[in-house]
């Protein structure tokens, strides 16, 4: 029988701050030391008290309006009472009846709230012991909750994709989920045409790809247990990665399991009465946001997969964005195809090597203007990349100038007939492709230097 997909996202992103959500400890994410960016507020020492922090606050507020939420006059912050080892405090600072941020949209899908709280410390699991690092404890942690609005596993990735894009834009957030910077859980149910089904959470969703298995592995799970006559069980499952299935954890928690009630230790905020936290003045500072750049990139000319990868590349498309200011939209278009194929290839996704913005921008000028072929561009680029250097001058010191003399090309070309003459003869009858042949030959001989529509003409005039 074929059911119907229901899918609501939960995605925690942790914000870019010097100090952590309620205390000044630095808030690191590469920091590889254990318990170092630690404190006795961030620790839960008794007669400790948490201080706001104002930026991640902002970063939040910045969100809501980006993706065209209700951004609240007052809000306040929450506990959150579980007892667990990666929770000191023995309850998480959250916010429950108050987010800072209410409806919106992002990449189609709804959003029912954006909600500010502190992050959990990071457990490790090593032989027969578990072992806790609190550097994470603390962190400013973004939750945003869309509405059970998502019916396909494409809209529930390209969501995915889109919310990473825009904390990168906004300088929210790095958003890599590898380093579970970003963490995306999803709640899946399956059910007939017109029926409710029963949601499982699924956790530990460390990519894209993960997202995108584990809600195809849950509509298979579900489809069959009630295709068996059973039922779904709403409880919260883990991803295996390498089993590439869920697993059962633990049975899904309500919200009154968690005794929600305000923290007495932190000030209500009414933010109607600070006027940078108005919708109207944070909009007028809002960078380009990755719909308006996708917009201006297609208007280019430029194709939905090179564009795709410019938006989600910081260093692949900074270097666009940069050599934009020199290059003409033609010579632009070229530059895309030299970022996302062959520089791409080099390991540009990661770093630029030594190739700077001002080189590239000259390569693609000399390319463009037929100083150098597309070879000589290709070979003259992985030079850039590795060594660095002036673009012009390494292209004569390599012998890697396109060759437009017409003496120099009519020598090779005599030389290539006359290496050639049956093939010549083919042309003289009417066969075209034995000049492509010539040409190539000619291409070969010059060490790919020669102008080549130069030396096709110089063929055609010496084969009349």
């Amino acid at each position: 029988m074929t059911y119907l997909l229901t899918v609501g996202l939960e995605v925690h992103a942790e914000l870019k701050t010097a100090s952590k959500m309620f205390c000044g400890s630095k808030n690191d994410p590469d920091e590889t030391r254990p318990n170092v960016n630690v404190c006795p507020v961030c620790m839960a020492h008794p007669g400790t008290l948490p201080v706001i922090n104002r930026k991640a606050v902002e970063h939040v507020l910045r969100m809501g309006v980006a993706v065209g939420g209700t951004l609240a006059d007052f809000t306040e912050f929450d506990r959150k009472n579980y007892f667990y080892p990666d929770i000191p405090k023995g309850y998480q600072i959250s916010q429950y009846k108050y987010p800072l941020v209410t409806g919106g949209k992002l990449a189609g899908v709804d959003i029912t709230r954006i909600h500010l709280e502190e992050d959990t410390a990071r457990t490790i699991h090593k032989d027969d012991r578990s072992l806790i690092d609190y550097n994470r404890a603390g962190v400013p942690l973004m939750e945003l909750v869309t509405e059970p609005v998502i019916h396909d596993v494409a809209t529930a990735v390209a969501f995915a994709k889109e919310l990473q894009m825009l904390l990168r834009a906004l300088g929210a957030g790095e958003a890599n989920l590898e380093k579970g910077e970003m963490r995306v859980e999803a709640n899946i149910s399956v059910a007939k045409e017109g029926e409710m089904g029963t949601k499982v959470e699924v956790k530990n969703l460390n990519s894209f790809r993960s997202v995108e298995r584990a809600i195809l592995h849950e509509i298979e799970r579900q489809s069959a247990l009630l295709d068996a006559g059973g039922t779904v069980v709403q409880e919260t499952r883990g991803w295996d990665d390498i089993g590439q299935k869920t697993f059962s954890q633990r049975l899904k928690e309500s919200s009154h399991d968690y005794r929600y009630f305000p923290d007495p230790d932190l000030p209500k905020l009414w933010l109607k009465d600070v006027p940078e936290w108005q919708a109207e003045n944070i909009k007028k500072n809002l960078p380009e946001l990755p719909w308006e750049k996708r917009a201006r990139y297609l208007a280019l000319g430029m194709k939905k997969e090179d564009a795709e990868m410019l938006l989600s590349d910081a260093v692949l498309g900074g270097l666009f964005e940069e050599v934009s200011k020199t290059l003409d939209p033609k010579q632009l278009l070229l530059g895309v195809n030299y970022i996302t194929s062959d520089l791409a290839g080099l390991g540009g996704s990661a770093n630029l090597g030594q190739l700077t913005p001002t080189s590239f921008a000259a390569l693609i000028s000399m390319i463009s203007s037929g100083k150098l072929s597309s070879r000589g561009g290709k070979d003259l680029l992985a030079i850039l990349y590795a060594e660095g250097g002036e673009p012009e001058a390494l292209a004569a010191e390599r012998g890697l100038l396109q060759q437009s003399d017409e003496g120099a090309l009519k020598k090779i070309a005599e030389e290539i007939i006359a290496a050639n003459a049956s093939v010549a003869s083919d042309y003289k009858a009417g066969k075209e492709s034995a000049l492509m042949f010539l040409v190539g030959q000619g291409m070969k001989a010059s060490k790919g230097s020669a102008n080549p529509q130069a030396l096709r003409e110089i063929f055609i005039s010496l084969l009349k």
